[in-house]
């Protein structure tokens, strides 16, 4: 239907649908009636599929977009008798979104009626919707029977307000993110009374969800599960109203400071009621409910279709990132035990599993940004010391170890073998493992020799003169080592080996020419290696047993436009942690990490897709633009070469005095110890290095130093655009906004 033609006709039908308003109107006469009989639930379905169908080609077009908020005369405001009043009147929006709302806890429609008998009909405004949340779980312990056509009901209506939305997908990328949406406003607001109910029943309805099918393998091949369309559109309505915080802060506020949230916008209650949630048993139902199902598609491997496998992963991932972020007690209790690891595999799986297809870069990113939210929290580091005995399959190298080793072992699969476009998540890896690596006890071999070959790859001089940024993840590679040296140096033999294997590395860097011709010889021999980084070095071993390797995305998927990520700088702000444990922020200053990034910047020729340096400005770019923009400057006069004072600037601040000190003491040591009892066993000499000790040799321990995530308008916008990509994507089949004029994001065939 995506010629002009069926447009227009489409249009023209919806001004005879709706000039006497009357899809709209059907809804709000059933929400009055209760839709007492067959044939009236049945046009409300019908209504409610026409309304679906048709607001995208409303919203498509800007001069039709203001339709539904346009006053309706004899609409007027509940509670009011003045019904022909048009200074009362509803606009056309407001009436639908009640009239669902109202729908969505109808009885004997869409919950169980508490009446019998022939007096069973009950008064639709005297109801009490807090009695008929969907499912027990949060603030709720009765546990309704399910319903199939309860579920089928539930799902159309929330498919439509869904659609009502969308309008969102319809508005540019804005670097303004006061831009609130009146529809996800208005519906989260008080004038909704069934706000709090609808809340609960979404959030419960999809962490009590089991799509295992009540533990009987392969049951889901016998028997429809209509909750699964249901727990689908629960999860998108909820990230999609989680989304617009009313301009009111993240964080509880003081009382003092309750004048100024008002005036920066209408509460969302959504928003509101999830950072209210407090209680234990709340956060343990909610918690266990997303890793089951963030889990569920590792469960296939161990009896091949015997589960369901669900599809709404990257909606659970979004949904767990808002938890963290609105609600910080939750976070707290997520990472006081290890249940956070429960977590943490199904990510660390689905970053393995896509880091080769392109059209899941989304997914990619995410996943990361949730790391990076944990990892800025010391418990997670300290969790990460748990052994790793799950072994879901996954190809990559079989190890022996802790969690911190397959988070290691799956980054370093990422950065070696993932595609081009994931280059500007390498800060964020780095920044992940720098900020654990305090709190690391025991690497394993495997792990550690990772961690040395990346260093290799990225201290190569083609490497590091080759984009202005490259030196940063010389210096995060470094600050992890030194990290893990000064602060736990007693457990990890392994690292400390393979420092010792790989010192030419660093003596290297210490040593790294910083002469024009050097310079020029480098850069020739860039154009001679196809890859980010040198591979060869790095055969793997034996992957784990039945794992699939990566795959590219098929030919024809669609995929969504994703606006630029920030740059490193501007995605974390810096904590330094004192004797007491407690955080205290670190004054911005031009770090080596940061010099000179803002000039790659303002030529364009940055190899990766960051926006690092335009977060003021108006303009967001996607992905596709980025590379376009590069290409265009690498082309003209303008473009970023290295000079020797540039490689001096930095090469002054590596931090390789703790490690030259390590190769100093201990090397003589250990060649010693060989020459003398003819050694070639690696255990002997790790035996040795297990029980020395470095104390008052080494320089005095620095402060540990963590970048924390922090939100800003680039960050924003880039959560709006994945969002409703995840969304738009989900609901192709049936189609709801298919070849209509999205310019949030670009939809692409691969």
């Amino acid at each position: 239907m995506g010629s002009t033609d069926s447009k227009l006709n489409f249009r023209k039908a919806v001004i005879q649908l709706t000039t006497k308003t009357q899809a709209v109107e059907k809804l709000v006469q059933g929400a009055e009636s209760g839709c007492p009989s067959e044939r009236e639930k049945q046009v409300i379905l019908n209504c409610t599929r026409i309304l679906t169908r048709i607001l995208p080609y409303i919203f498509e077009d800007q001069d039709w977009r203001g339709f539904f908020w346009s006053t309706v005369p004899g609409a007027g405001h509940a509670g009011t008798d003045e019904l022909d009043d048009d200074d009362g009147a509803r606009p056309l929006a407001e009436s639908l979104l009640l009239a669902v709302a109202d729908l969505l806890f109808c009885p004997d429609f869409t919950v169980h009626s508490h009446k019998r008998g022939p007096d069973s009909i009950e008064n639709m405004q005297s109801i009490d919707s807090c009695e008929y949340i969907w499912e027990s779980g949060v603030g709720f312990a009765q546990s309704p029977p399910l319903n199939y056509i309860h579920d089928l009901n539930r799902t159309e209506l929330l498919r439509l307000l869904l659609t009502c939305f969308s309008e969102a997908m319809y508005l540019p990328p804005s670097s303004d993110n006061n831009v609130l949406n009146p529809w996800v406003t208005f519906f989260c607001s008080t004038e909704n009374r069934h706000a709090l109910p609808l809340f609960t029943s979404l959030l419960n309805v999809v962490c009590a969800y089991d799509p295992v099918g009540y533990g009987i393998p392969y049951n889901h091949l016998l028997f429809s599960d209509y909750r699964e369309q249901l727990v689908e559109q629960a999860v998108q309505i909820l990230i999609v109203t989680l989304e617009h915080d009313g301009g009111v802060p993240h964080h509880p506020a003081s009382p003092s400071s309750m004048e100024e949230q008002e005036s920066a916008g209408p509460e969302n209650l959504f928003v509101n009621y999830l950072s209210r949630i407090h209680r234990e048993e709340d956060f343990d139902f909610v918690l266990k409910g997303l890793a089951r199902l963030l889990t569920n598609p590792l469960t296939q491997t161990y009896l091949p279709n015997s589960t369901k496998k669900i599809q709404f992963h990257q909606e659970l991932l979004v949904l767990f990132w808002k938890l963290c972020d609105f609600n910080k007690k939750f976070l707290f209790f997520v990472l006081k035990s290890s249940d956070v690891l429960d977590i943490l595999v199904p990510i660390l799986y689905y970053l393995n599993d896509a880091r080769a297809d392109q059209s899941r870069v989304g997914l990619m990113h995410i996943g990361v940004f949730i790391l990076l939210l944990l990892s800025g929290e010391r418990n997670f580091g300290v969790r990460l010391n748990k052994p790793y005995s799950i072994h879901v399959p996954m190809d990559i190298p079989v190890f022996t170890g802790t969690h911190a080793d397959l988070l290691i072992v799956v980054f370093h699969k990422i950065i070696t073998t993932g595609h081009q476009r994931l280059q500007p998540l390498f800060d964020c890896l780095l920044t992940i493992v720098v900020n654990v690596s305090p709190y690391l006890k025991s690497l394993s071999m495997v792990a550690a020799n990772k961690l040395l070959h990346l260093l290799e790859a990225f201290s190569t001089c083609w490497f590091l003169f080759s984009a202005a940024q490259n030196h940063h993840l010389v210096f995060f590679l470094l600050e992890a080592f030194n990290n893990i040296i000064q602060y736990q140096f007693d457990g990890n033999c392994n690292l400390v080996y393979a420092i010792i294997r790989k010192r030419n590395v660093f003596h290297q860097l210490a040593n790294l020419p910083s002469d024009p011709a050097s310079i020029q010889k480098a850069l020739q021999r860039k154009k001679k290696s196809p890859d980010v980084i040198s591979r060869t070095s790095s055969q793997e071993t034996v992957s784990m047993e039945g794992s699939h390797p990566a795959v590219p995305a098929e030919p024809g998927t669609l995929k969504a436009s994703l606006v630029a990520i920030p740059g490193i700088d501007k995605l974390t702000e810096k904590s330094q942690v004192s004797e007491d444990g407690t955080m205290v922020s670190v004054p911005k200053t031009d770090s080596p990490h940061t010099t000179h990034s803002d000039q790659s910047a303002a030529a364009g020729t940055s190899d990766t897709e960051s926006n690092s340096g335009r977060d003021n400005e108006d303009v967001f770019y996607t992905e596709a633009e980025m590379e376009r923009r590069r290409l265009s400057s690498a082309s003209s006069t303008s473009f970023w070469a290295p000079t020797p004072e540039w490689v001096l600037s930095w090469k002054c601040k590596l931090p390789l005095q703790t490690i030259m000190r390590l190769l100093q003491v201990l090397v003589p040591q250990v060649e010693k110890i060989c020459i003398d009892k003819g050694l070639t066993d690696e255990s002997e000499i790790l035996k040795f290095l297990q029980h020395g000790t470095l104390v008052g040799l080494l320089p005095v321990p620095h402060p540990i130093l963590i970048r924390k995530y922090q939100a800003n308008a680039g960050t924003a916008m880039w959560f709006r655009t994945y969002m409703w990509g995840v969304v738009y994507l989900r609901n192709v089949d049936p189609p709801i906004w298919y070849d209509t004029d999205v310019r949030l994001f670009e939809i692409q065939r691969m």
